[in-house]
């Protein structure tokens, strides 16, 4: 099965949640998906990092990539 989304981003909640502020500034409604809520909590690991995943849709894909990337090197990622 083919997906109509691309992850543009796995790291840190704090970036994760710049990203999507910045794309949903331009109109981009980005999905964040939580890893760590879905299976880490059943097996109680509590010193885990934190990966959340950016997805756009693939419609958006060349309109948000620059945004993350300037995201990145602003913060030197």
């Amino acid at each position: 099965m083919e997906t109509q989304y691309t992850n543009i981003y796995t790291g840190s909640f704090i970036i994760a949640q710049r990203i999507q502020s910045n794309l949903e500034d331009v109109g981009i409604e980005p999905i964040l998906k939580d890893e760590y809520k879905i299976g880490l909590r059943a097996v109680l690991v509590t010193d885990y990092p934190r990966l959340i995943e950016v997805f756009v849709h693939n419609d958006e894909l060349e309109k948000s990539l620059p945004i993350v990337q300037s995201i990145l090197a602003e913060i030197k990622v």
